[in-house]
């Protein structure tokens, strides 16, 4: 057992606790406040003078896959020869040995989703992980999470070069419209066959999207521009989909439209240059706005295009921009936790939540604190200073 004595606890969904406990057991932590009885024999962390914050999620990166000081085309996060690919799983793909995940853990992240690239219409499956740990199937906690799709330039620009479906937006639109018609086939003959007692061969391209089709995971669309989010919309309405917008970087644009609909929106990354068109509207107000007009929103970094150790920076640029304190910081913790789905254990400081908890040596939107300690499920995996 821990305790985390002393500090001041950003608990984000019960307010702030001024020299507050924090006591850990088995991973869990089973108590918090000012009045929270010791036991003697509770290993102490003295926390005074700190901030204590849920540990940090970022609900949009490639870290693993996308690996950092790897050439590109050594990669794996994109397989670029078909513009529809469901049945990949980017827990294939990600290696714990990424560096990323040592500057995470010093950033005060412990949980990310990482997702297949966007090269495709649909690029395959995401899954959800803490960020500490040597192999990848001990690190997750949901996989998959959802299925990654994507509008817009990217997969127009890679299967433009190649002459095939897709060269343009209405392409993408058609591919990701057949993709889905297909699935509802499948499942209509499998279904029959099970009637009937007959057999039903496999096929992995649309079993794998059986679970988006039947709601048990999210349709997450990449999509930048202001008419992409509005096909993405205008797709996953007509077939009855649970669906995200990722990047969603002309929300702002279409706040009205998107708070009418309650969207789920991952945006970012906004901390970049705008090196294509389809960012040229890219504004730090976003979040502000979409937020007032009723929308679900987190902030993500889209590792490793922004470095993932700076998502807390991103969080305090919005709030430098007009969202509030308390928004920001929930934009990379509960409403996060919120947008993958695993609130119930991540997301704030309460009781029976998993104890992943970030000690910072100073209000942590201010960008000159630091982080002092991370802990995952109660073990300390990131100390400043220490090796």
């Amino acid at each position: 057992m821990k305790a985390i004595i002393n500090g001041k606890i950003e608990t984000i969904s019960g307010g702030i606790i001024e020299d507050g406990v924090i006591l850990v057991e088995q991973g869990k932590i089973s108590a918090v406040g000012r009045d929270v009885t010791i036991p003697p024999d509770a290993e102490i962390i003295d926390a005074e003078g700190r901030h204590i914050t849920p540990g940090l999620i970022d609900a949009h990166t490639h870290i693993g896959a996308f690996e950092q000081g790897i050439p590109e085309s050594f990669t794996d996060g994109n397989e670029m020869t078909s513009p529809i690919t469901p049945q990949l799983r980017i827990i294939d793909s990600i290696t714990p040995q990424d560096t990323a995940f040592a500057d995470a853990l010093s950033g005060g992240v412990t949980c990310v989703q990482t997702l297949p690239g966007s090269a495709n219409v649909i690029g395959g499956q995401g899954a959800v992980m803490k960020t500490h740990g040597t192999v990848v199937d001990e690190m997750i906690l949901l996989a998959p999470s959802s299925m990654k799709a994507a509008l817009g330039e990217n997969p127009i620009g890679v299967y433009k070069e190649k002459k095939v479906l897709p060269t343009t937006r209405m392409g993408n639109a058609a591919c990701l419209r057949d993709a889905l018609i297909k699935v509802q086939n499948y499942i209509e003959k499998e279904t029959e066959a099970a009637e009937n007692d007959k057999f039903h061969e496999r096929d992995l391209t649309w079993e794998s999207l059986v679970p988006v089709m039947e709601g048990e995971i999210p349709l997450s669309i990449h999509a930048h521009r202001a008419d992409d989010i509005a096909t993405a919309i205008r797709i996953s309405e007509e077939f009855g989909l649970i669906y995200t917008i990722e990047h969603c970087t002309e929300g702002h644009i279409l706040a009205e439209y998107l708070g009418k609909r309650k969207v789920r929106a991952a945006i970012g990354p906004t901390l970049t240059s705008k090196p294509k068109l389809e960012l040229k509207n890219k504004s730090w107000e976003t979040m502000k706005k979409l937020l007032d007009a009723g929308c679900h929103i987190c902030i993500i970094t889209d590792h490793p295009v922004i470095p993932i150790e700076h998502l807390v920076l991103c969080a305090s640029l919005a709030f430098r921009a007009g969202l509030s304190r308390e928004d920001a910081l929930k934009c990379i913790t509960l409403y996060a936790a919120e947008h993958l789905g695993v609130e119930k254990r991540l997301g704030s400081i309460e009781k029976g939540k998993d104890a992943d908890v970030v000690i910072w040596d100073g209000d942590p939107l201010d960008s000159r604190s630091n982080v002092v300690m991370t802990l995952i499920e109660g073990e300390v995996v990131y100390e400043k200073g220490q090796g």
